[in-house]
């Protein structure tokens, strides 16, 4: 009979370290019901989307009638829980049957109609979507589709064609116009108060690209190849009226005054009292202040560049014509102001004041 030793090299901390290892890097098993339960799910979404369109609809494929939420042990779930319930209210304000009526692109619906591919870009954008390539993402989402209680929504590449049909200017306008007609019926519905002054921003941005061959993109004053829009939106709900997309290369106040002027008619629409236009000092459009000061209900708040001649006109004003500009603190401090002087000999805390001059 032989002994049983332990060698004397062998380490047992090394040993279990070594096993303990093993199993971590073994692969994660999947009991078979729940193998077999995303088999079914995934041959569904197959079948779904592998379906003939052999007829047009009459109807948009965007559908939902009625969407149930519930909590329970046993339910699929879904990221973006609340686009039943904004397709619930798109449906309510009549805003699909608006795009359908005005936004004429399509000869047949095979099987989509206009407000399916405009509200499928935008639902994309809402569920954190950044390109068309994302709504692959949604179109394979069964639970998404039974949301939107649509049996298939359009892929990257048939939205892409959708986009491409806007050949001019003025189809891209009417689908903005159409949207805020509809706007208009919503802001309708607010308390009085809500149409004591409208304030409407304009503002332009960047958007570089990086793509080398797409139309109308143009180099920046940044060196950047992109686009640089125009942005017009009511401050009071954060909504964007207009967008207009123009190259890289121009500037700032391009058609913002042509632009601006339709918000304010949109306003004037809505049933706002008075209507206020801010901007930068790229938007100072000198030809056409006086024709929104006889108006009688617009006023307007532009940054003026300080050039040596405007600040030599604004010295020339008598000193009766200036004005003590309070401005307060853009969020309040929680703690104790100190007293005394920092290093630099300057006051640790002050009021921020100003000056204007009256015009």
């Amino acid at each position: 009979m032989k002994k049983l030793e332990m060698p004397r090299r062998f380490c047992m901390k090394r040993a279990c370290h070594s096993w303990f290892f093993l199993r971590l890097t073994k692969a994660f098993r999947v009991n078979n019901t729940t193998r077999k339960r995303l088999g079914r799910r995934k041959r569904r979404i197959e079948k779904r989307l592998a379906t003939p369109i052999v007829r047009p609809r009459e109807a948009p494929v965007l559908a939902a009638g009625n969407i149930h939420y519930e909590v329970a042990d046993r339910t699929r779930g879904l990221a973006c829980g609340g686009i039943g319930a904004i397709h619930q209210m798109v449906g309510h304000v009549g805003l699909a049957e608006a795009i359908d009526r005005e936004v004429k692109l399509l000869k047949v619906h095979l099987p989509y109609h206009e407000s399916d591919h405009v509200l499928n870009i935008a639902y994309n954008v809402l569920a954190g979507g950044t390109c068309l390539q994302d709504l692959e993402l949604r179109r394979n989402d069964e639970v998404w589709l039974d949301a939107l209680g649509a049996r298939r929504i359009p892929d990257p590449t048939t939205a892409g064609d959708f986009c491409r049909r806007f050949e001019t200017d003025g189809q891209v306008v009417n689908l903005m116009e159409t949207i805020n007609d509809v706007r208009v019926k919503v802001w309708k519905q607010q308390p009085p108060e809500f149409f004591r002054q409208a304030v409407i921003d304009a503002d332009g941005t960047l958007a570089p690209t990086y793509g080398e061959c797409k139309q109308g993109m143009d180099i920046s004053y940044k060196g950047d190849w992109g686009y640089h829009p125009l942005v017009i939106s009511l401050a009071n709900t954060r909504e964007p009226l207009f967008l207009v997309n123009r190259p890289g290369n121009k500037v700032s106040h391009d058609q913002a005054d042509h632009y601006l002027d339709k918000a304010a008619d949109l306003c004037r629409e809505a049933g706002f009292k008075t209507i206020l236009l801010r901007g930068d000092t790229d938007f100072m459009q000198s030809w056409k202040l006086d024709g929104w000061d006889s108006a009688g209900d617009v006023g307007f708040v532009f940054g003026v560049d300080a050039s040596p001649g405007m600040k030599a006109r604004a010295e020339e004003l008598p000193d009766s014509a200036w004005q003590l500009l309070d401005r307060p603190p853009r969020h309040e401090v929680q703690t104790t102001p100190t007293k005394g002087r920092c290093r630099s000999g300057k006051w640790s805390s002050r009021p921020t004041t100003g000056a204007t001059r009256r015009t």
